[in-house]
């Protein structure tokens, strides 16, 4: 199938987006923007969670992953199974009591302004690199297979894309991509399923065969019993469930379409509803990328890593199902791209701008800023993007989930101080230096792990790391409050 006409879908699906996104957006306030006026549907919550959960990485790279760690990923999705019931049993409640906007009030009612700043600091900073990593990914698959042949360059495309997302969320925030989230949720899981029944069916295999198949290969092997490597099975399932406790319920852009569900049961039922599909959902990426292995085999095919299933999708398939790729990883960039730069906006204007601080902000004041602050990130993404670029990594799932350790552990230390202790310390600037040092002395630690421990490598554990040194941080500068 020609370049063109694959563009001309990506345009049309395109077109489909801003029609849902004008639908959803008319009426729409601040608070629409925010937190969706408080009356989403948890029903669509989870499932338009299931695109913004997995996102271009998981779509590309996961499937990449099998010829050399087979299945053992799914450590890390047992981890993450155990990470959403901390959230929807001890995060959502706390987010509910309190009536948050930004989940990041929360550190500022528990320990002091200062705090606060600091960890919506460290989301703006965790969910600009991921996101755009996660943005870049896929940006370069469109151009590499699609947009090259058009003589469109790299920059071009990612400010079209950018654009797009601009676009679609501009008015309406949380309560407009609820719906498009959704959408592009349905179109990836359908480009997944396609793909997986159409090389089943090449290759002449049913279900069982295909596991007899990937088992002859090693391909289905999960649980690594190393205690010295990075996927020993404790670590990547501790990893895993650190990283989601993290990554999604500390992370204003998950949490902000959950806080946006009218009640927390209901909240609760989106993310256990949630949990249970990602499980199921993330085996078939994997069930995919042993077939994608086995069918590159045949066709003598040399080619891995990221680019493995674009080659496949784009070059070896029927021109529909090459179609429904296009549009399936187009469905999974969306998710992640909108709900970061809807979430970025919200926390930027909210936590460190305090427009809902400000008295003397009328209605249309607070849109101007928001607005204002929207566009700016959509330059940062920009910017980003290129130097991802420049970096021209192959497998970028491992450098987003190294970054997420770094970025992320902060986040994790203090709202466990806050949640585990009732110790308090003084609202002072010492707060961000620790979260800033904690960083520096979990890469110091990770570089010379291999040296200091007998051969041990830290992988997926960095995050925990991280945040222990936060923690211990936080208790030296801390004291027992007074008795009354």
């Amino acid at each position: 199938m020609s370049s063109t006409l694959l563009f001309t879908f990506v345009i049309a699906y395109f077109a489909v987006l801003l029609v849902v996104a004008y639908i959803t957006s008319r009426n729409s306030n601040n608070e629409s923007f925010f937190i969706g006026n408080k009356n989403s549907n948890w029903m669509l919550v989870a499932f338009g969670m299931i695109g913004t959960s997995l996102s271009g990485v998981t779509f590309v790279s996961v499937p990449g992953t099998v010829a050399t760690s087979a299945f053992s990923y799914m450590q890390v999705v047992i981890g993450y199974l155990l990470g959403y019931i901390v959230i929807a049993y001890v995060l959502l409640p706390i987010y509910y009591k309190m009536n948050l906007t930004s989940i990041y009030n929360y550190l500022q009612q528990r320990f002091g302004f200062t705090a606060y700043k600091t960890g919506a600091l460290f989301f703006i900073i965790s969910r600009t690199i991921g996101a755009t990593a996660r943005l870049y990914l896929v940006i370069n698959v469109l151009q590499l297979f699609i947009l090259d042949d058009l003589g469109i360059p790299f920059v071009v495309t990612s400010l079209i894309i950018l654009l797009m997302i601009l676009l679609y969320t501009f008015e309406g925030g949380v309560k407009t991509i609820v719906y498009t989230d959704t959408l592009q949720t349905s179109f990836m899981l359908l480009g997944l399923v396609v793909c997986v029944v159409y090389i089943m069916n090449n290759l002449g295999l049913n279900f069982s065969e295909t596991m007899s198949a990937l088992s002859v290969k090693g391909y289905t092997n999960i649980f690594n019993f190393d205690v010295n490597s990075k996927g020993f099975f404790l670590k990547q399932i501790l990893g895993g469930a650190f990283i989601t406790i993290a990554m999604t319920g500390l992370d204003q852009e998950m949490m902000q379409k959950n806080i946006s569900v009218k009640t927390l049961k209901d909240s609760q039922k989106n993310i256990m509803t949630f949990s249970v599909i990602i499980v199921f959902v993330n085996f078939l990426f994997l069930l995919l990328g042993g077939l994608l292995y086995i069918f590159a085999a045949q066709k003598g095919l040399n080619v891995a890593g990221d680019d493995l299933f674009p080659t496949v999708a784009l070059s070896y398939l029927p021109p529909i199902t090459a179609v429904i790729f296009i549009i399936a990883l187009i469905s999974a960039l969306f998710p992640s791209a909108d709900g970061a730069l809807t979430a970025l906006t919200s926390s930027f204007c909210i936590d460190m701008l305090g427009i809902k601080r400000n008295p003397s902000l009328s209605e249309k004041d607070q849109k101007r800023i928001r607005m204002t602050v929207h566009l700016s990130f959509t330059v940062i993404f920009m910017v980003c993007i290129l130097i991802f670029k420049l970096i021209d990594n192959k497998s970028i799932i491992g450098v987003i989930l190294d970054l997420a350790g770094y970025t992320y552990g902060p986040l994790l230390g203090l709202f466990s101080f806050g949640i585990l202790t009732n110790r308090k310390f003084a609202d002072s600037i010492t707060v961000t230096i620790i979260c800033l040092l904690s960083p520096v002395l979990s890469y110091l630690i990770s570089e010379n792990a291999d040296r200091l421990f007998g051969g041990y490598q830290i992988g997926i554990e960095l995050l925990l790391i991280n945040g222990l040194i936060t923690f211990l941080g936080l208790l030296m500068i801390s004291k027992k409050p007074a008795l009354a």
